[in-house]
């Protein structure tokens, strides 16, 4: 018995000595950077700290086991997922640029003067915004996004990054009887947040805005600044949201040129004759050279892969003045990218969207994704936001639809399902609901 009761106590002892230790781990983990003030770390709702991970590790752990990242995986990013094995999806897009960003934090704490051991911009953040960065956007890429906006004009609007921030804060987890977000950290929410400006501001936009229901998210970004004195606040982004954005500039103008390449896209001849007709000098005569030479010599991953050490190598910290309050480092700081490593990269944007993004056989697919698209909301629209009465939406989304009751907020619900769906599960359902020769009860997926 005395023996029982001497383990019992170790037990006890070891257990509260265990709990020291992960409190005193996680204040450290908190404080040994003091980039990041309570300000950055504070979250919608209270969170409790994580015994063994930082808030921000947190934050990339709950997007990489999420449903919605998975699916990333069969979503188009340049050309339709599932037609080559080795085309970039929007998931292997997204894992390009959160390793890209995670480089970019490396290379300016080592070189650049503002920062030191204890004083960082955290990669693990970083990551986290660039896995999350494309994580709203619909199927059939852009062209996806512009028919949903369409589509859903009068009701608030579709934007890609406006869907990524539904998701993160609202709708990334499921309830029993509506859905919730993942709590997110302030600084990573200000991180998606490219841009800040609302649909209502500018009705008028394509795209590059936030929905209106979503200002209460903008006005916990950015406390008690006024947004009056911000200027552009779509050009009013924090430090990393600016890394993110760069690794984005980077992934695409370099990897998707190659993917183009490889899909016969950009051959020898098309882009000489390209080439040609824009009577090109210095640097921007250079740059083509090199992308005849990488085709000529099949050397394309080789050439461009090089390439992305020299965008990360342009980096630099600038100080900068800002009217928020209270301060906070991520806005003392901005990232500047070296003027002519920028204007390589618009010079190969500008080649892909001429050769590869107005090509007519691209433009077939996008009217193809156009036509499924608006064929799902039509008939969706029909049961949900007029008197169809059939129950179309899966029980999880027809319980949160039972829950809203006024058309703008059941279309957004609408534009949920749509906008999660991939490219194949889109066409399934477009076939499940008009090919009268597809779809039986053992055909359901």
């Amino acid at each position: 018995m005395t023996r029982l009761r001497s383990s019992v106590k170790y037990e006890i002892l070891w257990f509260q000595d265990a709990e020291r230790k992960l409190e005193t781990n996680q204040v450290r983990k908190l404080t040994e950077n003091s980039f990041y003030n309570q300000f950055d770390l504070e979250s919608l709702h209270p969170r409790e700290p994580d015994e063994y991970r930082t808030l921000f590790q947190t934050d990339r752990d709950r997007i990489v086991y999420s449903s919605a990242f998975r699916r990333l995986q069969a979503k188009t990013q340049v050309f339709r997922s599932g037609e080559f094995d080795f085309y970039r999806t929007r998931l292997t897009h997204s894992l390009e640029v959160a390793q890209i960003g995670r480089s970019i934090c490396s290379f300016l704490r080592q070189t650049s003067p503002f920062l030191h051991e204890g004083f960082f911009i955290d990669p693990d953040l970083v990551e986290a915004i660039s896995l999350t960065h494309d994580l709203g956007h619909s199927p059939f890429g852009h062209a996806g996004e512009r028919t949903l906006h369409q589509l859903m004009k009068q009701f608030g609007g579709f934007e890609g990054n406006a869907q990524s921030l539904r998701i993160i804060a609202e709708t990334i987890y499921p309830g029993l009887d509506s859905r919730r977000g993942m709590n997110p950290t302030r600084a990573f929410i200000d991180g998606i947040l490219k841009y800040k400006r609302l649909f209502c501001e500018n009705p008028e936009a394509a795209n590059q805005f936030i929905y209106d229901e979503q200002e209460y998210l903008r006005t916990f970004v950015l406390d008690d600044a006024n947004s009056s004195v911000l200027g552009d606040l779509n050009q009013f982004r924090s430090l990393e949201c600016e890394i993110m954005d760069w690794a984005d500039d980077t992934a695409y103008c370099l990897n998707d040129l190659v993917d183009s390449m490889n899909a016969g896209f950009l051959r020898f001849e098309r882009v000489k004759r390209w080439a040609e007709r824009q009577s090109l000098k210095g640097n921007l005569a250079r740059h083509a050279e090199e992308i005849l030479s990488a085709i000529r010599e099949g050397k394309a991953e080789a050439r461009f892969g090089k390439k992305i050490g020299a965008f990360i190598r342009c980096c630099s910290l600038i100080e900068r003045a800002t009217a928020i309050t209270p301060p906070t480092n991520r806005y003392r700081f901005g990232l500047f990218v070296d003027p002519g490593v920028r204007a390589e990269a618009d010079f190969y944007k500008r080649l892909s969207q001429e050769l590869v993004f107005d090509h007519s056989q691209l433009h077939q697919l996008e009217q193809k994704g156009r036509i499924i698209l608006e064929g799902i909301f039509k008939a969706f629209s029909e049961s949900y936001l007029n008197s169809g009465g059939l129950r179309l939406l899966p029980e999880s989304f027809d319980r949160i639809m039972g829950l809203k009751h006024d058309r703008r907020s059941r279309a957004r619900v609408l534009c949920d399902y749509i906008a999660g769906m991939t490219d194949g599960f889109a066409i399934r359902t477009y076939k499940r609901l008009y090919d009268p020769d597809f779809g039986s009860l053992l055909d359901l997926g």
